[in-house]
């Protein structure tokens, strides 16, 4: 039996309220001073802070003590809906007219509409049966002449793990075909001495380095060369170290590969033994990027990012033959596995990675 709690605005308030108590979970509602309602959620191992009416943005995940979220210039999240003037969220959901920088020719905005997208509707969902608890949103998109979608964005917890269950569902109502960019934008935050394991050949040609600099980016002295070393060399990067900025930002396209169960995986081994976890299904988003960042002021690890496209713009992808195309009616969907690992989980997870790539 699955138990749904609407939200609506009158819960969020200046004081944080109780909405949810259920076996091994707290869920609590409240407003950052900048005004922006956010969802507390926690459970046995941590905590997690949701949007859910802005786009159902994950803007905060700490779990056993580890803050997950990337370091940014933002404590909270700001009024604007400017995707760089309210940034900093561990996870977001981008697109769907376009994702990265618009190129040449291209209207959408940074990242598309779907990031700080105003949801018209969200809930908490208790599973009572299966222990789990859930938030969910929906968000209709219209725009005459051009777009028509209801986009359904969901994600589940469970009450003693660290491991959050993301999925995204969008309908074209159009009668006509619709074209659809989408990203999962998980925001991790980098460890020094962290190992980058993942399901890719560690080859030029499956961890590819960007070369071209989005319109937004200020290149610092020094980037071209290092790109030029990660172009030949993208090993060099698998090592985290304190000595070594991505100043401002280092992009690569990972030529991900499922395992039997049709999961691709990728870890940020901590010197600790724990590690950071993404996981996608590569027969629903064929592309994955990563995303480092580390300066003065933000540091983050965008360790492995489930796409449709590239990040080139909406029309150097449609060019390339990126993207998905629905048809009127039809739906398009995303799973997404997001979170923390113990030791022991980690242990596990590295072997399995190594043994589905035939990695001694």
């Amino acid at each position: 039996m699955t138990t749904r709690v609407p939200l609506h605005a009158a819960l969020f308030g200046e004081r944080e309220r109780l909405v949810v108590k259920a076996p091994g979970f707290v869920c609590t509602a409240f407003c950052f001073d900048s005004g922006v309602p956010a969802l507390r959620i926690g459970n046995t191992r941590g905590e997690v802070v949701m949007l859910p009416f802005r786009g159902q943005q994950i803007w905060s995940a700490k779990f056993d003590g580890r803050d997950l979220t990337m370091r940014s210039m933002f404590d909270q999240p700001a009024r604007s809906a400017d995707y760089l003037r309210t940034y900093g969220a561990f996870f977001l959901h981008c697109g769907l007219s376009g994702v990265a920088a618009p190129g040449p020719g291209d209207t959408h905005p940074l990242h598309g509409e779907l990031p700080n997208a105003r949801f018209d509707e969200a809930w908490i969902d208790v599973d009572e049966a299966g222990g789990r608890l859930s938030v969910g949103g929906s968000y209709r998109h219209t725009l005459a002449f051009s777009t028509d979608y209801r986009a359904t964005a969901n994600m589940r917890m469970a009450p003693d793990s660290a491991l959050l269950d993301v999925s995204l569902e969008v309908r074209n109502l159009k009668r006509t075909p619709m074209e659809l960019f989408y990203m999962g934008h998980a925001n991790f935050r980098p460890v020094d001495g962290g190992r980058l394991i993942y399901s890719a050949p560690y080859t030029p040609e499956a961890v590819r380095v960007r070369r071209s600099i989005p319109a937004h980016i200020v290149p610092q002295p020094g980037y071209a060369e290092l790109l030029d070393a990660l172009a030949t060399d993208p090993l060099s990067h698998h090592l985290l170290r304190a000595d070594v900025a991505y100043d401002p930002e280092v992009v690569f396209a990972l030529a991900m590969a499922a395992d039997a169960q049709g999961w691709a995986h990728a870890l940020q081994v901590h010197p600790n033994g724990g590690a950071d976890y993404a996981a996608h299904r590569p027969e629903q988003a064929p592309c994955a990027v990563r995303w480092l960042c580390r300066t003065a002021d933000q540091d983050a690890l965008g360790l492995c990012m489930a796409a449709t496209c590239g990040v080139e713009g909406r029309s150097a992808e449609r060019a390339a033959g990126r993207g998905v195309v629905l048809d009127s009616q039809e739906d398009w969907r995303i799973d997404l596995r997001l979170g923390l690992l113990t030791a022991q989980e980690t242990e596990r997870q590295e072997q399995h990675i190594e043994q589905a790539m035939g990695r001694a």
